[in-house]
């Protein structure tokens, strides 16, 4: 894997930093625990609708990862389509390096 924002999210995986699921990011989002919500570029419209508006309800950003749900899953070793970071530093790095590749 020579990605750097799929290694970097294998990482915050490993550091138990990741919530993985729409339910799950959702219900992340408001207990206020989630710093930054991922979706993959090919995520389902339907599932994510939810998941955007408890974000916008909170002010958590939200922002595509520009990876395919494939390549998200291949990365964190389960499907994955949206997920929540719950740690402050790791979601400012994944900020950074996702508005480094726009």
């Amino acid at each position: 894997m020579n990605d750097r924002l799929l290694s970097f999210l294998g990482l915050c995986r490993r550091a138990k930093k990741l919530v993985i699921g729409a339910d799950v990011t959702r219900q992340s989002v408001e207990e206020g625990r989630s710093h930054l919500v991922l979706y993959a570029d090919d995520a389902s419209k339907n599932s994510l609708k939810r998941v955007f508006a408890a974000c916008e309800e909170r002010g958590v950003p939200v922002k595509c990862a520009g990876r395919s749900k494939e390549a998200l899953s291949a990365a964190l070793g389960r499907l994955c389509a949206v997920l929540s970071v719950e740690d402050r530093g790791f979601a400012d790095k994944l900020c950074e390096m996702i508005d480094d590749c726009e």
